[in-house]
């Protein structure tokens, strides 16, 4: 009997949810629930709401109007700013090697060290180079001793030839000979020469001014001119005042660039954070277009007396190309993307009407407008989400700008 029941039960269960499926619209009509549905339905499914992004996009407001805080378009001047990101260089990196082998005898620098153009770096040891400077002098004061002597012999051969006591071919021997002996000077002076340059290489100077790197050798340390290690550099040097910044710019700004040169000097923003900002002038476009990323490479030259760059540092780039005198602007904050495109909410007698705008560039916060916008107009930037085309809104002032409560009367 207990299944028979179940199985009643059961049958009626059926019966009743069917029926309810079947006039699910006249209940739902009866019960006040179709109309809302509906609207809701057609303000999904309206052109508006699908301009927005998926997730963001509006909904009907039974409620009332829309809260929402408003900033007016205004017209002004402003910068025309492209921006990278930029890696500092040093404008010379040299490496110090010695020219010749020998044996370090002094280091006058330390590691870090600011140096100038011209500073004693490294002292080798020159005796041995002294030794042969000292042997290449004493041949040369002899061979000017034999000059003196055979052009004395070749004055008296002439003298016995006019006289008739002599000979041609003693004549012409005195002669040979002197030529021969200043020829012998000639190149032992040529040698002296060579040995004062290589003196020259025991005294390792500064050829740059700028910050000098780690020492890798030190005192007693033996060099070698064939040594091509890694650590066969006694010391770098980096020249890091002015020095530059190199940034790769996408080639569509390439002509623009070009025409900014063309009137004069180009100037560049390196910044390392908000607070630290340098600025210089582009001093060099490489001469091809790099084909697998579509960008040209661009130097910038930069003072840097205060050596706030460093040499491998990355640095965010502003390029600034000119100023657009009459620029239409809105805050980047008013600015939403859609499947159409960048659109926003201009608000007009008190309803938000949905618009298509075409942005230029976006910087500093504040977006440049191309088309679909005028002076004076009131756009939203805050409480976008809410909205769909047509929705009522209700301006509401800035947080920053809303009325403080009066104080307080002092009691008389």
């Amino acid at each position: 009997m207990r299944m028979v029941r179940l199985a009643v039960l059961a049958t009626v269960a059926i019966v009743v949810g069917g029926a309810a499926y079947v006039y699910r619209d006249e209940v739902a009509q009866k019960l006040g629930f179709g109309a809302a549905a509906k609207a809701a339905e057609q303000a999904q499914g309206s052109p508006a709401s699908m301009a927005q992004p998926p997730g963001r996009r509006g909904r009907a407001n039974p409620g009332g109007a829309v809260p929402v805080i408003v900033a007016a378009v205004s017209q002004k001047p402003m910068p025309v700013v492209i921006e990278a990101v930029g890696t500092v260089q040093a404008v010379a990196s040299i490496q110090i090697k010695a020219r010749l082998d020998s044996q370090i005898m002094k280091v006058n620098v330390q590691e870090g060290a600011l140096v100038k153009e011209g500073d004693l770096l490294f002292e080798l040891d020159n005796r041995s180079l002294k030794a042969q400077l000292g042997m290449i002098e004493a041949q040369i004061r002899k061979d000017q001793a034999q000059i003196v002597q055979a052009k004395r012999d070749n004055e008296r051969a002439d003298g016995l030839l006019t006289k008739g006591a002599g000979t041609a071919v003693q004549r012409d021997t005195s002669l040979t000979n002197l030529k021969s002996l200043e020829a012998q000077l000639e190149a032992d002076e040529a040698s002296r020469q060579n040995v004062l340059t290589q003196l020259s290489f025991t005294e390792i100077r500064a050829p740059v001014s700028g910050r000098i790197g780690s020492i890798n050798s030190k005192v007693g340390t033996v060099v070698r001119v064939g040594d091509n290690t890694a650590s066969s550099a006694l010391a770098t040097i980096n020249q890091i005042d002015p020095i530059f910044v190199s940034f790769a710019m996408p080639q569509v700004f390439l002509p623009d660039l070009r025409a900014a040169m063309a009137k004069g000097p180009v100037k560049v923003n390196a910044m390392v954070d908000d607070s630290r900002r340098q600025s210089g002038v582009v001093a060099f476009i490489e001469n091809a277009v790099d084909a697998l990323t579509g960008t040209v490479t661009v130097k910038a030259r930069i003072d840097n007396a205060s050596e706030g760059l460093w040499p491998g540092q990355f640095v965010k780039v502003e390029i600034i190309l000119g100023v657009e005198p009459d620029a239409i602007s809105v805050p980047a904050a008013a600015i939403q993307l859609g499947p159409q495109g960048p659109y926003l909410f201009v608000v007009k007698d008190g309803v938000a009407e949905l618009r298509q705008v075409a942005v230029k560039r976006t910087q500093n916060g504040e977006s440049v407008i191309g088309k679909g916008l005028a002076v004076g107009d009131s756009v939203v930037v805050d409480g976008q989400l809410r909205l769909v085309n047509g929705a009522s809104v209700a301006v509401r002032p800035p947080p920053g700008d809303q009325a403080r409560p009066a104080p307080a009367s002092p009691r008389g």
